[in-house]
């Protein structure tokens, strides 16, 4: 096995928290080389608990896999001094500090690429530089209720605006920065130059939001309301059956015929155009949705899994997080694995979901510890002795 498609590229990683160490974690997974630079009290994210050890929480072991890290107080000079010194040969400078911030270290864009020219440097921003909060703090939460995710909970019926219970927008917009990296990647390819890139939150998670609800909007004058009206049905979530959940989606004719036909409700099918007609469907999904709701709450999840499975209908169950632990497809995919970590000993994490039948990347090595490899880095980078002990110590 070879190191990845990405074997040979290096990243220097000035991100932290959620967002950033995402984006450069795929890349890693990918087979590139990220250093990971923290400053000496570490990534804040390693806090987050729970730990055996100080700073080696389980957010940050399962999104710095594969990383080294490096610490520096870029304050200092001789630390930012190293930090050009990497950054003279690597192909990828990524942070996602704030913009007053990263004038005061003297470390954008200009500065960089002084260093290295061919370098593809990308700013994971809040909001778009040009714009008027430019300058504003983002974080996930405040991102799902900027971007109108939040309230979407309020038009499927809901009394209030709700986060959804994971960290879809920093993740969300980390990988569209992985997509960014590449792209620009596969330009220096032909040019031979690096650039700047901007991935700003706010625009990233709008666009997403509105490229399914802008509905009716679209148009100019509007020729409808706002929102994907199927998606924002109450009844568009896991149905109750009997004795608990299952997951049902009746996505064309011949699902809706078959599953009104073997439910015995074929006649009740033929008789209403809110189900049988596909326009009539689209102009009440409530309506809809709820005859199907009536139908499924009269049946064992396991009888509708085994029944609507064997009539090629698309279902699923409901698991928990304890479920996916011994959920069929991954076990037989060797998705969810345990190894030995140097220091946290008996570990579970996933492996990279895509496979690759070329250059398949290898397992990822272990999340490092803080500052595990800032002299092995620097010495590779051609920082002298004097300087390196300066910096460790």
């Amino acid at each position: 096995m070879s190191a990845g498609p990405l074997a040979g590229t290096r990243v220097i990683d000035l991100t932290s928290v959620v967002m950033g160490p995402w984006a450069t974690h795929v890349l890693a997974d990918y087979g590139a080389d990220v250093i990971k630079i923290e400053p000496p009290g570490g990534d804040i994210i390693r806090t987050a608990g729970p730990m055996r050890n100080p700073l080696m929480g389980p957010v940050f072991l399962n999104s710095s896999r594969g990383k080294r890290s490096v610490v520096l107080d870029l304050k200092q000079p001789q630390d930012r001094a190293a930090l050009l010194k990497l950054c003279a040969s690597a192909d990828v400078f990524m942070h996602n500090v704030r913009r007053q911030a990263m004038a005061r270290l003297d470390l954008g864009y200009e500065v960089v690429a002084r260093a290295n020219p061919a370098i593809v440097y990308v700013s994971l921003l809040g909001y778009d530089r040009q714009g008027p909060k430019a300058d504003l703090p983002a974080y996930d939460d405040l991102m799902q209720g900027a971007c109108g995710l939040a309230s979407l909970f309020t038009a499927s019926g809901d009394d209030a605006p709700q986060f959804v219970p994971a960290l879809v927008a920093d993740r969300y917009v980390g990988v569209t920065a992985v997509n960014a990296v590449l792209a620009a990647l596969l330009e220096r390819t032909r040019t031979g130059a690096g650039q700047a890139i901007d991935v700003p939150m706010f625009e990233t998670m709008v666009e997403l939001v509105l490229s399914d609800h802008l509905g009716g909007h679209t148009f100019e004058p509007p020729i409808g309301p706002f929102g994907y009206q199927r998606t924002l049905s109450p009844f568009r979530r896991p149905y109750r059956t009997s004795d608990g959940f299952v997951c049902v989606l009746l996505y064309n004719d011949a699902h809706w015929d078959t599953f009104f036909r073997i439910t015995g409700n074929l006649e009740r099918y033929a008789s209403d155009a809110h189900l049988s007609d596909p326009e009539g469907r689209r102009r009440d999904f409530n309506r809809t949705y709820g005859a199907v709701a009536e139908i499924l709450a009269m049946r064992t999840t396991a009888d509708w899994l085994e029944l609507l499975r064997a009539n090629d209908i698309p279902v699923a169950e409901v698991n928990d997080l304890a479920a996916l632990l011994r959920e069929p497809q991954l076990t037989a995919t060797g998705f969810i694995e345990t190894h030995e970590h140097p220091s946290e000993g008996r570990i579970r994490s996933v492996r990279a979901p895509a496979r690759f039948d070329g250059s398949r990347p290898e397992r990822a090595a272990p999340a490092p510890q803080l500052g595990e490899h800032t002299a092995e880095v620097l010495r590779e980078a051609g920082v002298d002795e004097a300087s390196i002990r300066a910096i460790v110590n």
